[in-house]
């Protein structure tokens, strides 16, 4: 077997060195490494009682407001009437207090002509002292009671807020009863069945937007002035290859302090012991991003 020339050794290694060096120039290419994540909304229940109707599975994707879940409001239902009845009740006694005050003014009229003629009486010597003092004592008598029908439609005016206060509170928690989704996402997880008892703030299920999603990733002290938020970058994450597949990316927010490196990220510096956390948001319309999938981020050449 021929041996290659001591100059033909002297390429190969040079050809491999060089071929290694690419190699580990491509891996270390990235800015920064991370993982990628969405926002979760966790969906509770409001109120209590059984859960009527839950129309959704783990998967399903909704739109904002659409109907997730209607809790039992019979109860709710019953204590509302109450409440109502109540309500006509004391609105109905209003009139009857103006009805019983204007009586009572119409007998303190007449009683003060009967004052009036009296006093006249009395002056020519043809009716007694004690007769006009009696008079004058039953418009005293009116006036009290006038004064006691009056300070009562105070009283049930304060009393038809209160109970219009709490129709009010009743009315919005048979409200809340029927759940509606807050964002336009896809159900993660699933926390409760048709027909089972729920609480307040008893976890129904919750669901992500997976058509934005966020790389959370690290950078070193370094990096941070050649970044800035509203930045495009490129986003690239693992295909047949590493890293073989480019997206495009925003940053969103970059954090105002640093945090020790955490071990599941590696920068291509593996002495920086401080890192400060920023978001990429990446489009994810095909939904080839996961939640947790690996991620690297590269700053566009200028």
């Amino acid at each position: 077997m021929k041996h290659p020339s001591p100059i033909a050794r002297r390429a190969i290694l040079g050809v491999t060195l060089t071929i290694g060096l690419a190699g580990c120039s491509g891996q270390s290419a990235s800015d920064a490494y991370g993982n990628f994540e969405s926002t979760e909304v966790v969906v509770s229940s409001e109120t209590a009682g059984r859960l009527l109707e839950f129309p959704l599975e783990e998967g399903d994707r909704l739109k904002k407001g659409a109907l997730t879940a209607i809790i039992d409001t019979t109860q709710l239902q019953f204590s509302l009437l109450q409440l109502e009845a109540q309500q006509k009740a004391l609105e109905a006694k209003k009139p009857s207090l103006s009805a019983e005050s204007g009586v009572y003014r119409q007998k303190r009229r007449n009683l003060q002509h009967d004052v009036e003629r009296y006093t006249r009486l009395v002056a020519d010597g043809a009716a007694p002292a004690k007769q006009l003092e009696d008079i004058r004592n039953e418009v005293k008598v009116m006036e009290r009671q006038i004064q006691s029908v009056n300070s009562r439609t105070p009283e049930i005016n304060a009393e038809l807020q209160s109970m219009e206060a709490r129709i009010c509170q009743l009315r919005d928690q048979i409200g809340r009863s029927t759940i509606r989704s807050p964002i336009e996402g896809t159900v993660l997880a699933k926390y409760a069945e048709p027909g089972e008892l729920v609480s307040p703030g008893k976890p129904l299920y919750r669901i992500a937007d997976l058509d934005n999603m966020y790389l959370r990733a690290y950078v070193g002290a370094r990096q941070l002035p050649s970044i800035r938020i509203g930045q495009e970058v490129d986003v690239l994450i693992d295909g047949r290859k590493p890293a073989d597949s480019r997206l495009r990316g925003t940053i969103t927010w970059i954090s105002s302090k640093a945090e020790f490196t955490p071990k599941i990220i590696q920068t291509r510096e593996d002495r920086i012991n401080m890192v400060y956390a920023l978001k990429i948001l990446v489009k994810n319309p095909n939904g080839i991003l996961k939640i947790g999938m690996p991620g690297e981020m590269r700053l566009k050449e200028p």
